[in-house]
């Protein structure tokens, strides 16, 4: 019987825990403790995180500051992006990208997702683009993958910069290169539940150095406007260096959590036909059709939560609950509405775990799917 209804929880412990405590992060704590760099303007840490982004990522320049959010309105000012110009993203996104488009006076244009991923569909940009258009956002949300090759090449033809924004999945490959690395600027987060966690901040990664050096001078108000601490830059360097290896036992368990699922209606792994790609997995992301399984996708996230299984809605998509004199709608929405309804998303820290951890997930979906038409009585 699923916990929802009385029955034992899978996993009454509840979820695993985030961040892990590292032993090295402990120890980064105290370096930057007994040097004094914990309580600096200027220190060690954050040139030598920026140096070892710039490294690990392969390119020129790397700028942190002190959100993921920030990052991005940093970007579309260095990019000279401002009042009266258009900018594109799709219609299902972090609404902090669409807000950070409105804090330059500029306007979203929203462009469609792919049926089979839900991320950006780079044939939908030709119909979104206008005479406004100034720049493109591309985010790899939930496991997917924007093929970014197709989105460069039609950048590139009509002088369009972009925003490859890869918050969810540092150190993923796409089409060969690292995410964050394909656009003229790559978007990092290091928010509390981020892969890379410093509870807050964010880093933004470009090959340009004029591009670079006015998203520095953007950041500044007399003194740093939102910079990342020495502490917070001190912890991000050993996960940095674990990274590569986290990402692959996430990868490995997301097969095994596709595995267990097989068979089970209404709910399928987000898929990806971009090639030579390894996607990052922050909230794994699943298409679920209420019908299909027999339960209202509200019940069903209540349910997998009683059995200890960190499941949650997606985002909103970002025309909804919108005035339309806020955005452009590039054509149609229809997937786009689609995610609104039907993303399901794991939390992550459940991958790191063992694979008997990861193989409590499918019992527990299928103990939920077994007694939908109980649950759905619910008051």
């Amino acid at each position: 019987m699923p916990a929802l209804l009385g029955g034992p929880a899978v996993r009454p412990q509840g979820p695993p825990e985030w961040p892990v405590r590292d032993e090295e992060v402990l120890q980064a704590l105290e370096e930057a403790y007994r040097d004094g760099s914990w309580g600096k303007y200027h220190g060690l840490y954050v040139p030598r995180l920026e140096e070892r982004l710039a490294q690990y990522h392969g390119v020129e320049h790397a700028a942190v500051c002190a959100s993921g959010t920030f990052a991005v309105e940093l970007a579309l000012r260095a990019l000279k992006v401002g009042p009266g110009d258009e900018v594109l993203l799709a219609a299902y996104d972090y609404g902090g990208n669409f807000l950070g488009v409105h804090a330059l006076g500029a306007r979203p244009v929203l462009v469609d997702v792919a049926g089979g991923n839900w991320n950006l569909d780079p044939g939908q940009l030709a119909a979104a683009v206008g005479p406004a258009t100034r720049a493109v956002i591309v985010s790899h949300l939930h496991g997917g993958v924007v093929p970014m090759q197709e989105v460069v090449a039609f950048c590139a033809a009509r002088g369009l910069p972009v925003i490859e924004d890869a918050a969810q999945c540092p150190g993923a490959l796409i089409q060969g290169r690292k995410a964050g690395t394909w656009g003229d600027v790559g978007i990092l987060s290091f928010g509390g539940s981020k892969l890379l966690s410093a509870g807050r901040g964010g880093a933004l990664l470009t090959r340009q150095r004029d591009v670079a050096h006015r998203a520095r001078l953007g950041a500044i108000r007399g003194n740093h406007l939102c910079p990342l601490s020495e502490l917070q830059a001190a912890v991000l360097l050993p996960q940095l260096d674990k990274l590569d290896e986290r990402n692959a036992r996430r990868a490995a368990h997301v097969q095994v959590l596709e595995k267990g699922l097989q068979g089970i209606p209404g709910i399928r792994l987000l898929r990806n036909e971009a090639q030579d790609s390894q996607p990052g997995y922050y909230k794994v992301g699943f298409q679920f059709e209420s019908s299909r399984f027999g339960l209202s996708r509200e019940w069903f996230v209540a349910a997998a939560r009683a059995e200890g299984i960190a499941l949650d809605e997606g985002f909103r998509a970002l025309q909804v609950g919108r005035s339309p004199a806020r955005f452009r709608a590039g054509g149609s929405l229809a997937e786009a509405e689609r995610a609104h309804h039907g993303m399901v998303v794991l939390h992550h820290p459940v991958l790191l775990g063992t694979p008997a951890e990861v193989e409590e997930v499918a019992p527990a979906i299928r103990k939920i799917h077994a007694q939908a038409s109980q649950i759905a009585q619910k008051p």
